[in-house]
């Protein structure tokens, strides 16, 4: 089996693969087991499609500001620049394969990085920092991942705070030595 990467605050474990999807295109490919009560805060991909595959459970999709629960067999798609989330409000876990396309190293990179944070026990159960240093590494992530993702769930500030406050927070992270990579481990 592929490493497994745990984020035990948004109550997921996560896959990755790079592969094709049925017509030939890159993708990169997530396979997601989703915790009762587990899911991600709004947010968005601009430049990125995610094709959520659920293989069992009954996980809830938001898309723009609208949810919608999919079964076994049906798939859920978030358009590039569409705000979207995803949760898992029923008793069992959610087994759902995510097809980014582009492919995204990035994409991965982030999400490692969220689960390294939580696994670390620098984030809330809202995914936002609960330490100075929680808050450093994280403003460290986003700035990196800028381009990827934009994060949209309050108390999250607006998109275009977020561009003015997270740059000088990720500076003075690296100026205290935090890394791009696995910064929960740093510290």
């Amino acid at each position: 089996m592929a490493h497994v990467v745990e984020d035990p605050v948004l109550g997921h474990r996560l896959s990755f693969d790079r592969t094709t999807d049925e017509d030939g295109n890159d993708v990169l490919r997530i396979e997601m087991w989703i915790d009762p009560g587990g899911g991600v805060p709004p947010h968005i991909h601009p430049t990125m499609e995610e094709r959520f595959q659920v293989v069992s459970g009954r996980p809830s999709f938001l898309a723009g500001r609208k949810w919608q629960t999919a079964g076994p067999g049906e798939t859920v798609v978030a358009s590039a620049g569409l705000r979207h989330a995803y949760r898992n409000r029923g008793d069992d876990v959610a087994h759902v394969i995510c097809l980014a396309r582009p492919p995204s190293q990035s994409l991965q990179d982030f999400l490692e990085d969220t689960a390294a944070l939580a696994q670390a026990g620098k984030l809330n159960r809202l995914g936002l920092p609960k330490t100075r240093s929680g808050l450093l590494q994280a403003a460290l992530i986003v700035e990196q991942h800028k381009h990827m993702t934009v994060l949209l769930f309050p108390p999250m500030p607006p998109p275009w705070l977020q561009r003015l406050i997270f740059p000088p927070l990720a500076r003075l992270a690296r100026r205290r030595g935090y890394a791009a990579r696995r910064v929960a481990a740093s510290g």
